[in-house]
């Protein structure tokens, strides 16, 4: 329970709007961001197949200018990623705790 309001909440502030127009400068920077994360899971063996889908729609989206989606999809790739990361982490030494019957 706690682990899915965790993954909830982060999602939900990845995705909050902002209330301007978001630029090239802002997808670069959540690209990066995302992009990193992304590596990170990867490095874990746990990089998700949806975090690859929403860094490429994010260039998708940048690269036909749409920078409002750009950076919103960059910033759902990071919330994955970081969710990712958060599952390997969490998993890791759970295992143990469960007992053959």
């Amino acid at each position: 329970m706690k682990r899915s309001l965790a993954l909830a909440m982060l999602l939900v502030a990845s995705l909050a709007s902002s209330a301007r127009a978001a630029n090239e400068a802002d997808y670069k920077a959540a690209y990066a961001a995302a992009e990193a994360a992304s590596r990170e899971a990867a490095g874990m063996r746990n990089q998700w197949t949806v975090t690859v889908s929403a860094l490429a729609a994010a260039r998708k989206a940048a690269d036909g200018g749409d920078f409002d989606r750009a950076v919103a999809a960059a910033r759902e790739a990071e919330a994955l990623a970081k969710a990712s990361i958060f599952q390997a982490t969490s998993e890791k030494e759970a295992w143990k705790a469960m007992e053959i019957r």
